[in-house]
């Protein structure tokens, strides 16, 4: 009778050991792809059509440059054996310098469109933080990880909130525009 009461409070207490476990509050983790944001959220989009729309305007830009330089060289080379020494070398300068000034160019617009890109990222992020921070207090998150920055490798969808705070950011983002509407 001994053994079968030792053996049965072993199970009660077993029982109520695993009843504390399950009783315990559970860390709540979120997971967020700020990139899946960006390219979703329809400011994220206005962004890249707005992008988009000033590279074509410079690729135009460029096209035109380039086939001017095209040009001057087509006619150097047509002309080149007709041509005097220092007549030719003049042309060969003048062509030189549009390449350095087509070349140049080029990297200016390259260089003003990974600035757009930033700025308009930065600004997206800034607002999708606050989001984020306020999705956090309110379902109460104790830790919110950026999929890429925040080395995830692998998180389940049950934790991604991206969706969410696409909704909210998109909410967000079209109060504000309605209130600019308004002023």
């Amino acid at each position: 009778m001994n053994i079968r009461a030792i053996g049965i409070a072993a199970m009660v207490s077993l029982f109520c050991a695993t009843g504390i476990v399950y009783g315990a509050e559970v860390a709540k983790i979120g997971v967020v792809d700020l990139q899946r944001i960006i390219d979703i959220s329809n400011a994220g989009k206005r962004s890249s059509d707005e992008i988009k729309k000033q590279g074509k305007k410079m690729e135009k830009i460029l096209k035109e440059k380039e086939a001017g330089v095209e040009e001057l060289k087509k006619t150097l080379e047509q002309k080149a054996l007709v041509m005097s020494q220092e007549s030719r070398e003049d042309k060969e300068r003048a062509l030189r310098i549009k390449m350095n000034d087509f070349k140049s160019l080029r990297k200016r617009y390259l260089d003003k469109l990974k600035e757009m890109n930033l700025d308009f990222s930065s600004r997206i992020k800034k607002k999708v933080f606050e989001i984020v921070d306020n999705v956090g207090r309110s379902g109460g998150y104790q830790l919110i990880l950026e999929r890429h920055v925040g080395g995830v490798v692998y998180a389940p969808n049950a934790i991604d909130i991206t969706d969410k705070v696409i909704e909210k950011y998109n909410e967000a983002d079209a109060k504000r525009a309605k209130e600019k509407k308004a002023e």
